[in-house]
């Protein structure tokens, strides 16, 4: 699965860096016409996304997770292999739409490994997963320009499909599906209507906020995406722009690989919730200072110092669903949770452009890192009240 992440994640993320060159090759459009298909499109692939994760979690929940692994590699392989083909921006717009129905791999992926890995162990082995996908992200970039310039856009699109296609063929030979027995209630085993799925959720405060979470920490993080090679083109000048802006990107991606799985393991110890607490304070604090820098590398390591506390928050996050779901409804809640992601993945950029429009690059820094910190405080309340509750009283005294 490792693998299987690491090919899905590198090859969605090759074709990130050319698709607005590549509308623009397709006739002769103004420079405002490419910028808000660019938009139109990059959008619609997460607002798809946004709706099918927790109908495809909850397939996946009744017939089982490896299918719908091995249905969203090759749907995902289909459509970026047919966008090589695509003569028209409609064409790829409805490619990138198909995408992003069939995305939700990397999500299922981890409800895949996590109803089969004990509780006690889950953020470790979610961080170690996570790695595969961080790995595959930070390398997809540089690989896909590079092919681009080689081969051109659309043969490079017909490259990238053969290691999704690899993924799909990886998942239906290379792993089976186990049904193991590390559950020991009763609820894991019940069936459960969306309702009830809903109902669960609503009825337990700090799951409901670890997953609203999931919106809030995604916006902060992609907030600043759209106008970092921007920003360092200011701090930095023209100079290898490229390079610099790809150094930036890339850092955060690097700290995030070195410490996703040292996290986990700590939130395995420690508790998932406190250490994410923590994290979310960090990346706030972390964050702040970016408003003031004055040449690239003192953003470079802040970059870095985001990537080690933004690290652990997603498996720390599905480590606590893991432990807070009953099994049999662990994949609508993780596509739920994943469709939060996609939101924030939708708000983050608009709102961080729109941001920068109005006041500058550096209040984009200040307001989310104010949101990062405001998160800390929402799930800092929310588990204290939790602490406090009777309910929780009562199942620690029988303990």
């Amino acid at each position: 699965m490792w693998f299987a992440n690491f090919f899905v994640s590198g090859s969605m993320t090759m074709v990130i860096p050319f698709i607005s060159l590549y509308i623009d090759s397709m006739g002769n459009f103004s420079d405002s016409y490419v910028q808000t298909w660019s938009g139109l499109t990059f959008a619609v692939t997460f607002i798809a996304a946004f709706i099918f994760s927790p109908i495809w979690g909850r397939i996946g929940d009744k017939y089982g997770r490896k299918n719908i692994l091995i249905i969203s590699a090759f749907g995902i392989g289909l459509s970026v292999f047919l966008m090589g083909f695509a003569t028209s921006v409609w064409q790829l717009f409805l490619l990138r739409l198909f995408m992003g129905i069939v995305t939700g791999f990397i999500p299922m992926s981890q409800a895949f490994i996590s109803v089969q890995t004990p509780k006690e162990v889950a953020g470790k082995v979610l961080g170690t997963l996570q790695t595969g996908s961080i790995t595959g992200a930070l390398m997809g970039p540089m690989l896909g320009g590079s092919l681009a310039d080689l081969f051109g856009y659309s043969s490079t699109f017909k490259w990238v499909s053969i290691t999704i296609f690899i993924s799909g063929f990886l998942v239906m030979f290379g792993i089976k599906e186990l049904q193991i027995n590390i559950a020991k209630d009763k609820s894991d085993f019940k069936s459960y209507s969306s309702k009830e799925v809903l109902q669960h959720i609503l009825n337990k405060p700090v799951l409901l906020v670890v997953m609203l979470l999931s919106t809030l920490v995604q916006i902060a993080h992609f907030s600043v995406q759209p106008i970092l090679s921007l920003f360092v083109a200011e701090i930095h000048g023209p100079v290898n722009i490229a390079f610099f802006a790809g150094l930036a990107f890339s850092a955060a991606g690097l700290g995030n690989l070195l410490m996703s799985r040292r996290w986990g393991k700590i939130g395995d110890r420690v508790g998932h919730i406190k250490i994410l607490i923590i994290l979310l304070f960090m990346a706030g604090i972390v964050y702040f200072p970016g408003a003031f820098v004055t040449n690239i590398w003192q953003l470079v390591v802040l970059r870095f110092l985001l990537g080690v506390s933004i690290g652990g928050i997603v498996p720390l996050r599905i480590a606590y669903i893991r432990q807070e779901a009953p099994l049999s409804m662990q994949g609508e809640v993780l596509g739920y949770n994943t469709s939060l992601r996609f939101l924030g993945n939708i708000i983050g950029p608009a709102l961080g452009g729109l941001i920068a429009a109005a006041w500058g690059f550096s209040s984009v820094f200040m307001i989310t890192s104010l949101l990062l910190i405001a998160s800390g405080i929402i799930m800092l309340v929310a588990w204290y009240k939790s602490e406090d509750s009777p309910e929780h009283a009562h199942s620690f005294s029988s303990r």
